[in-house]
């Protein structure tokens, strides 16, 4: 069992990981505008979308989604236990929401809760995953997508896991992703939410 400055350590660890903007970095090298100048504001590969530049906007999905898994890659390697390794990803994914480095104004955290997913469980990943592109592709909204997934991935990760950590961690990240979303959902319910793909204004 790890101690309370280890477990503080990995925590950290995943924090500061997670708080990597890939949507402001990634959009510099690309010379875009700061995503969050337009748009829905946010710094995200859906709003990167907006701009037109397909590649920039899957680059930042990319990696918005890869440093949820790599703060549990690196706690693990470092010798975390399993419940650790999860809190670690959970801090990721709250770095992403509340950035050190954009005055804690961040993302949405859609694709790092994925990230998240796939250190946990390739297969839960999968099914949340599969859960957004299916309601993504109906709809054309990203946002409804992600708070459909963020309703099933709970009961999948009950379903798979039982009661423990993963399901623990999981529900946490789907109930702070349905919240951070409450502007979207108010846009879904008066029939202003943008589209996938809508370029910015």
């Amino acid at each position: 069992m790890e101690t309370i400055p280890a477990l503080l350590a990995y925590l950290a660890l995943g924090y500061l990981v997670g708080s990597l903007p890939f949507a402001v970095i990634v959009s510099k090298a690309f010379g875009l505008a700061d995503p969050r100048s337009f748009g829905s504001g946010n710094p995200g590969a859906t709003n990167v979308l907006r701009t037109g530049n397909k590649a920039a906007a899957a680059l930042t999905l990319l990696g918005d989604a890869a440093k949820g898994w790599l703060a549990m890659f690196a706690a693990e390697k470092l010798g975390a236990g399993g419940t650790v390794v999860a809190l670690a990803g959970l801090a990721a994914f709250i770095g992403h929401l509340f950035p050190v480095f954009l005055k804690f104004k961040g993302g949405k955290g859609v694709a790092t809760a994925i990230g998240v997913l796939i250190g946990l469980d390739g297969m839960l990943a999968a099914g949340a995953a599969l859960t957004w592109l299916a309601t993504a592709v109906v709809t054309r909204y990203s946002s409804l997508a992600a708070i459909v997934a963020a309703c099933v991935a709970p009961t999948l990760a009950l379903a798979r896991h039982g009661i423990g950590a993963v399901a623990l961690v999981v529900a946490v990240m789907c109930l702070l992703l349905i919240v951070r979303h409450k502007a979207n959902i108010a846009r879904l319910i008066e029939g202003t939410e943008s589209r996938i793909g809508k370029k910015k204004s």
